[in-house]
């Protein structure tokens, strides 16, 4: 009987510790539980933080590049655009510059064609009584008589110098009548000559690079 009461009593014991045993058993900290998947809950949250930072960064910085890119590429424009008008500035100025060119040099040819025929228009009055004092002497004074010749050569030099300077006489004796280059101061009917044939000339004319300095006075027939 005594027996009985110690093992029941030990049993009673056993249990009782047993019990305390468990109600001191130390449990884990909630904040260090792992999830599931053995990872830290606090470890995850602040990943996925970090990742839209640099998300939100790089966000921004492309932005930020295609703002930049845009600035460049309008003031780009603006410098070709500025570019371009200073380039059609220049093409105009030198196509004016060359206008002005031509018109000066087309000028300055006029001018002194016109100066040329008026200088020789003043000289042809000497060359007309040189030819009418070598015409009315010549047959009539000896061919060796310096004066005549002297007055001859300087005929000569006369017409060598117009020559030489581009200005041509008129023909005119024989020709068919051209008002373009020919004065009628007299009309003739005669068969013998062709019609409008020149038949006198009165008067030599000269023209100067195809213009004419002084129609040729001429006698008409028919």
């Amino acid at each position: 009987m005594a027996i009985d009461i110690k093992d029941e009593f030990d049993e009673k014991a056993a249990e009782q510790l047993q019990e305390e045993m468990e109600q001191n058993e130390i449990q884990p900290d909630a904040d260090t539980v792992e999830t599931q998947d053995g990872e830290d809950p606090i470890a995850g949250d602040t990943e996925e933080t970090g990742e839209e930072e640099e998300s939100k960064e790089d966000d921004k910085a492309a932005k930020k590049s295609k703002k930049s890119r845009f600035k460049a590429d309008k003031k780009q424009d603006a410098l070709n655009e500025k570019i371009a008008e200073l380039e059609d500035k220049v093409k105009r100025q030198m196509a004016e510059f060359d206008n002005f060119r031509k018109r000066t040099i087309k000028e300055k040819a006029v001018m002194y064609d016109d100066g040329v025929r008026s200088t020789i228009e003043k000289l042809l009055t000497v060359i007309d009584n040189l030819e009418r004092a070598v015409a009315v002497q010549e047959g009539k004074v000896d061919a060796d008589d310096a004066f005549f010749k002297g007055v001859k050569m300087t005929l000569v030099q006369f017409r060598e110098i117009l020559h030489s300077m581009g200005v041509e006489e008129i023909k005119a004796l024989g020709e068919k009548f051209d008002p373009n280059l020919h004065a009628a101061v007299a009309h003739e009917d005669d068969e013998s000559y062709g019609e409008n044939e020149v038949i006198l000339e009165m008067l030599k004319g000269y023209k100067y690079k195809d213009k004419v300095i002084r129609h040729s006075m001429v006698k008409v027939a028919n």
